[in-house]
């Protein structure tokens, strides 16, 4: 069963894998490796509040074990929309999880932050990603054309969106 809790101390080697695996720099803004300080830092100075941060990284944990993260970022208060992202550690990919923890999360946003909508930004050419964005309900509403700068050139973005 999965489940959710705010990032912890012990949480940093779990940080710095997922952070540090460069095949996932493609997917978000990250262009160099964390130091375990850095991340240190980051979870320490975090007040695990979307409110006071603008933004939000939960654990998801399946029976008790580190699987993966969510973020809840670029949060607009005035509009209650904030983006989201998923990433899953390599050993636990494929097997229905990111498509799980979105469902959790919307569960959460629901109840607890009281947003309006969420959405994200996904590479056009990552089936697994849209496939778990869409099957937790998450509508594709537009393509943004070159919007992601890879290393051989840019690829489209869809732009996925969940409206409470």
């Amino acid at each position: 069963m999965l489940t959710f809790r705010a990032l912890e101390l012990s949480d940093v080697d779990f940080l710095y894998q997922i952070e540090n695996e460069e095949t996932l720099w493609t997917h978000g803004c990250n262009t160099a490796p964390f130091s375990r300080f850095a991340l240190e830092q980051y979870v320490l100075n975090s007040s695990a509040s979307l409110y006071e941060d603008g933004q939000l990284r939960l654990v998801f944990m399946d029976e008790g074990q580190a699987v993966g993260l969510v973020d809840i970022f670029s949060y607009d208060a005035k509009h209650q929309r904030a983006e989201v992202g998923i990433a899953l550690h390599a050993d636990f990919r494929g097997r229905g999880r990111g498509t799980a923890a979105l469902q959790l999360l919307l569960g959460y946003v629901r109840q607890h932050l009281h947003l309006h909508q969420l959405y994200a930004y996904v590479a056009a050419h990552n089936a697994p990603a849209l496939h778990a964005f869409l099957a937790a309900g998450f509508s594709r509403t537009a393509t943004l054309r070159d919007w992601i700068s890879l290393p051989g050139g840019f690829c489209d973005a869809v732009l996925l969106q969940y409206v409470f």
